[in-house]
């Protein structure tokens, strides 16, 4: 009887995932660990807060988004600056603490997926290939965080905008403050990375289902859910923007 084959390891795996991802996600489907993949995202996102922290950003963000708000400040002068500064304590402990939360999220986005292509269409997806398949997918995000970080440090902090810091999607070129908050919301969703990491999740559905599921359908799988999610973020932001 001959050996089962090792099959790739972790550098392997993520490095594959950028240049040869139909091998490297038929590996991760076949043996789906999801280690590796999310300590580093969760070590560079920690980079990206750590840095912007040591910069004084999160006041800079709770002051823009006072500025570009549509509701007038409520109270006196020394009670908004109050609130800024409870903000800023807020805002500086949840920086940290969404890191640490990433594998959940990719959790529920699994469950998602599976309950999508397994339930709806059929396909011989289980959930730990799924979650696996989202870990590895997701990688594209350092090279996010790489770049978010060299713009931040070359970047007055007064004009950087942690929640769009790359000009990868139209929302970057829209003025927030006074534009339409919904169709603000909307653009910068509809970005580079967000629909690297869709391609890449949908390969990984396909070669985990095999003939079963085509790449086109995989990929409305992933699609579906992501614009469900933009068109509720973008309508709670005009309304409440």
């Amino acid at each position: 009887m001959e050996p089962h084959p090792a099959g790739m390891g972790e550098f392997s795996r993520m490095t594959g995932v950028f240049f040869e991802p139909t091998k490297a996600f038929t590996d991760i489907a076949a043996r789906p660990r999801w280690i590796a993949p999310v300590l580093l995202i969760a070590i560079v996102s920690m980079c990206v807060t750590f840095l912007y922290s040591q910069r004084g950003g999160w006041r800079v963000m709770i002051e823009q988004q006072i500025a570009n708000s549509s509701r007038q400040p409520q109270g006196t002068p020394e009670q908004q600056q109050q609130g800024i500064e409870m903000g800023v304590k807020i805002a500086s402990i949840v920086g940290y603490v969404v890191p640490l939360i990433v594998p959940v999220m990719f959790l529920i986005i699994a469950g998602v997926l599976t309950g999508i292509v397994a339930g709806i269409l059929s396909a011989p997806v289980r959930f730990s290939q799924a979650f696996a398949i989202v870990c590895y997918a997701n990688l594209p995000g350092i090279i996010r965080a790489i770049l978010t970080i060299a713009v931040m440090q070359t970047k007055n902090i007064a004009e950087f905008d942690l929640k769009n810091p790359l000009m990868f999607n139209p929302g970057y070129f829209m003025d927030p403050k006074t534009g339409s908050k919904f169709l603000y919301s909307l653009a910068s969703s509809l970005d580079l990375f967000s629909l690297w990491i869709m391609i890449l999740i949908a390969i990984g559905l396909k070669a985990a289902a095999g003939k079963k599921l085509s790449f086109g359908g995989a990929f409305f799988a992933v699609a579906l859910p992501w614009a469900v999610w933009v068109l509720g973020s973008a309508a709670l932001a005009g309304l409440f923007g």
